[in-house]
């Protein structure tokens, strides 16, 4: 049987820009996400190229795997220091 933690609570409001233009995002932490009638314009020159139909979250880290390689060279665990070998006297 598996054991799954409780729910963290969220930190985040969800907010529409058109819809409160006063909320300050200084004093909370929000996720911007548009309604139907705020929604800027998608008929931009580019904006035909990329698919606009997917959410993405600001929760996602975006290029993770260079943060990875300076995790593993900044957390490996520390080394012995080096024994020096005794020197050989020479007969």
């Amino acid at each position: 049987m598996s054991v799954f933690p409780p729910p963290v609570p969220t930190f985040v409001r969800v907010y529409c820009p058109g819809c409160e233009p006063d909320a300050d995002p200084f004093a909370e932490i929000l996720d911007t996400r548009w309604c139907d009638s705020h929604a800027p314009g998608r008929d931009g020159t580019d904006d035909g190229v990329v698919n606009s139909e997917a959410f993405l979250s600001g929760s996602s880290e975006a290029g993770g795997d260079a943060n990875r390689a300076w995790c593993a060279i900044i957390h490996q665990p520390a080394r012995e220091p080096r024994r020096k070998r005794p020197r050989r006297r020479e007969a």
